[in-house]
This record gives C-alpha cells, sequence and structure tokens, in this order.
C-alpha cells in the first residue's frame, strides 16, 4: 500500500495555486509531482508524468477543468473552485470530490483522505482501464483480451482481441502506456507490434506463439516471438 499520493496541481491563479501548494505540504500522505498554472501545459507533459491525483481549478482559459478531467485516462481527480455550479458535472465523470475556495486544511485532509481510500480499493480489486476507441470511452477488461496489436490502418492505434472475437479499435496509444495499465503478470510484449495474453498461449517455441484462438481459416492464430522480447516472455510463463 502507498504511504503517498502523488499529486499534481493547477491553478490558472498564481495565488491560488500558491496557497493550494501550502496546504498540501502540511499534509503527510501527499507528494506533490508538479504545479501547473496553464492547463494546455500540464495536459502536454501528461505523458511523462507519473501522479495518483489532479487537484484542479475548473473556470481557466483554453482547456477548462472538467474537460481536461475528461481527457485523463485512469487518474483520480479533485476539483477546487469558487463556483458551486458545477458539481453534478464534476460527479458526472466520477471525481473524488468537489471543493469551493476558500480551502481549509481539514476540507482537504478529509479528501485526500477519501482519495486514499479510492486509490487502494482501485490497486485491489482493478479489473479494467478506460481508453479511447474509434467508437468512444471503453471500459477493457483485462480478463476479456487476448492480443493487443497495431493497427493496420494508423499504427498510432491498436487493435484488441476479445475473447469473444470481436476487435475493437483503441485510438492513439503506444505499447508502453498499455503494458504499465495491464496486470504485468498476466501480459507480455512478444514483438515490436503485438501483446498478448499468458492465457491465450496454446503452444510456443523459440520462435513463434500459437494462441487457442481460431481465426477464419479455421487455424490457430500464430504470433512472433522475437529476441528482443524472448527472454520478457520466458521469464512471465516460468521457463
Amino acid at each position: 500500500m502507498n504511504t503517498k499520493l502523488k499529486c499534481l496541481l493547477l491553478d490558472d491563479e498564481l495565488p491560488g495555486l500558491t496557497y493550494l501548494k501550502m496546504l498540501c505540504e502540511q499534509i503527510p500522505e501527499v507528494e506533490i509531482v508538479k504545479t501547473f498554472n496553464n492547463p494546455e501545459k500540464l495536459l502536454a507533459e501528461i505523458p511523462n508524468l507519473d501522479f495518483d491525483l489532479l487537484i484542479t481549478d475548473i473556470e481557466m482559459p483554453g482547456i477548462d477543468g472538467l474537460h481536461l478531467a475528461s481527457l485523463l485516462q485512469d487518474k483520480m481527480v479533485v476539483f477546487c473552485t469558487a463556483y458551486k455550479d458545477y458539481a453534478a458535472d464534476a460527479f458526472t465523470i466520477d471525481a473524488v470530490d468537489y471543493i469551493t475556495k476558500p480551502v481549509k486544511l481539514e476540507r482537504l485532509q478529509k479528501t485526500i483522505l477519501k482519495a486514499f481510500e479510492r486509490y487502494n480499493s482501485a490497486t485491489n480489486v482493478k479489473r479494467f482501464i478506460q481508453l479511447n476507441t474509434d467508437k468512444g470511452k471503453s471500459l477493457l477488461y483485462f480478463n476479456q483480451i487476448l492480443y493487443i496489436k497495431t493497427a493496420l490502418v494508423d499504427s498510432r492505434d491498436k487493435t484488441v482481441l476479445l475473447t469473444d472475437g470481436s476487435l475493437l479499435n483503441l485510438k492513439n496509444i503506444n505499447f508502453d502506456t498499455l503494458l504499465k495499465e495491464l496486470p504485468e503478470a498476466h501480459f507480455c510484449r512478444v514483438n515490436k507490434k503485438e501483446i498478448v495474453a499468458v492465457k491465450a498461449i496454446k503452444f510456443f517455441n523459440h520462435n513463434e506463439i500459437v494462441l487457442h484462438y481460431v481465426d477464419g481459416n479455421e487455424k490457430n492464430s500464430t504470433l512472433l516471438l522475437s529476441e528482443t522480447y524472448r527472454a520478457d516472455f520466458l521469464r512471465k510463463i516460468k521457463i
């Protein structure tokens, strides 16, 4: 169990941002990763930031806090604003909490406790991730995945083969991001273009992997096992 929540702070008004940072520094369970006074700069840096929780204002120039929160994948959000009008919208996107300014330390401490409870609950029972697809946002359950491959039309996208034989097209996501979200013990990258679920494997040898899944030609699907990823693959299946 984590002892600290890694937090990003966002407020376009510097006095408000400074005050929020000062409060967070008084809460031992909070580790401030970075502060921002521009939502677009935060969004640009998201792929390179390791954090659990975003505490953000709502009314800001450019991207408002609600829109920003909707763009985050599987991250907790707390809204901290001077306005009460957005509370319903905030909880529609499953915010941890909604705090109205001026913020008091005791109120923020209660919010961090709620975030911690959600974080630990999600860590213990997490069974899916929320991802953008060509049909909108989707909940992708780990136990439904057989393999993930680079999409044919656009290499920035990924195609998922599900246990029911259907395909799901994930938009603009890379393999490194996917591997961070998938349970490490159950998924393995086998070449530059494919990730496989360990449970989907029927046979394998030094160079290829045969799946239980039978394709449209009534043959078991086969994946290439490249030298680059062979050692990790063998470790995953405990050979």
